[in-house]
């Protein structure tokens, strides 16, 4: 039917007669809009691992391929992919360049008592096989919004999308200047060193410098953290640049705070949040006089089960054969969310709600945590 107002519009009729020119399109698309939207965004992947690559003594790079050979989903450098192992899944950023569809490399670091992190570490080789999401994740440059003059504050293997950004800068010779300031606890942990300083060497437009907590006798470059005085001295004035941060969980709050010293606003600072937040109680709306090491009980699709306040609701909802989909598990993606029927959750600061989920009683259950005993809609 036509609208009322169209015809106000310049050159309506025009587009009108086209339009009633055009044949009837009575074909079924939908077989083949699902064979694109499977072939960009797939739900699940079956890669082969091809190579295991030792980058230090605690971090190492998988590279996966398709079985057939054929190339794998595009990506934007700085998105990742949810690896599937032990009931459970895990997300890691991808590190190699877009402009090499070939493969995925996912770069994986040994933390304490890390459950998937460690098990790919130890224990997985070349031949293995890998289930892993498609692409996703919102922390990519933004030509629109970032401009062509960014800053990277990357710790530990919190690297991993810098370099990939990095490498689509050198491969597609991409008109951006691109500055990593990279801290690492020895120079043995840093990561990709070599290849990152041929990188700076070889494009003007990408320069890298290395900060380094713990150095030994030999370290002749910046050493300590990347506090605010040394990111202005290393990057000089931010002046609106866009600045991403990615690292452990302990790097966002410390480099939010350096870059409010230095007066960066918020709305130009890009971060890629890396897990549930270590201490929920320590956030300042968590219920005063909440003990978190407490037990409260949770329900979930005729299921009741116990758990303690501190333990995100997607851990302990895994753990009992309940399992959400689930990608980012640091509150981003939404995949996991739960609708809360009884009972109150403390939902992390990490968590991007929208606007109606309050309303309606919805969280991301991967930063969510069970105040009182709680019902849930899975």
């Amino acid at each position: 039917m036509k609208h009322h107002l169209a015809p106000l519009f310049d050159g309506h009729d025009d587009v009108q007669a086209e339009i009633d020119r055009r044949p009837v399109d009575t074909a079924d698309h939908a077989a083949a809009a699902r064979r694109i939207i499977d072939t960009y965004h797939p739900a699940r992947l079956s890669l082969t691992v091809s190579a295991v690559i030792a980058e230090t003594p605690s971090t190492v790079t998988l590279r996966l391929r398709r079985p057939d050979g054929t190339d794998l989903p595009p990506f934007l450098a700085g998105q990742y992919v949810a690896v599937f192992a032990d009931g459970t899944n895990r997300p890691y950023a991808i590190s190699s360049s877009p402009a090499r569809p070939g493969h995925w490399d996912l770069t994986v670091r040994r933390v304490p008592g890390g459950r998937i992190s460690n098990h790919l570490v130890d224990t997985v080789k070349a031949g293995d096989t890998l289930v892993t999401t498609g692409p996703m994740g919102t922390f990519h440059h933004n030509p629109l919004f970032h401009g062509d003059d960014v800053v990277f504050l990357a710790g530990g293997s919190g690297v991993a999308p810098a370099m990939s950004m990095i490498r689509d800068i050198a491969d597609h010779g991409l008109d951006r200047r691109f500055h990593l300031l990279y801290g690492s606890r020895s120079a043995d942990d840093i990561l990709f060193r070599e290849e990152l300083d041929a990188l700076a060497a070889d494009h003007p437009t990408i320069r890298v410098d290395h900060v380094v907590a713990q150095p030994g006798p030999r370290w002749a470059g910046p050493t300590g953290f990347l506090t605010a005085r040394l990111i202005k001295a290393l990057a000089g004035p931010l002046d609106g640049r866009m600045v991403y941060v990615c690292g452990p969980q302990a790097f966002y709050p410390y480099a939010l705070t350096q870059l409010a010293e230095l007066g960066h606003p918020p709305r130009r600072t890009r971060f890629e949040a890396n897990g549930a937040p270590a201490d929920p109680a320590m956030q300042p709306h968590w219920p005063a006089d909440t003990a978190p090491d407490a037990e409260v009980t949770v329900t979930a699709r005729g299921r009741t089960f116990r758990t303690r306040r501190d333990r995100p609701l997607l851990d302990a909802l895994e753990d009992e054969g309940v399992r959400p989909e689930a990608a980012c598990r640091s509150g981003e993606c939404s995949l996991c969310r739960v609708r809360v029927v009884k009972g109150t959750v403390h939902t992390a600061e990490e968590a991007r709600l929208r606007l109606s989920d309050a309303q309606f009683g919805y969280t991301h259950s991967c930063v969510a945590y069970p105040i009182t005993d709680v019902e849930l809609d899975v």
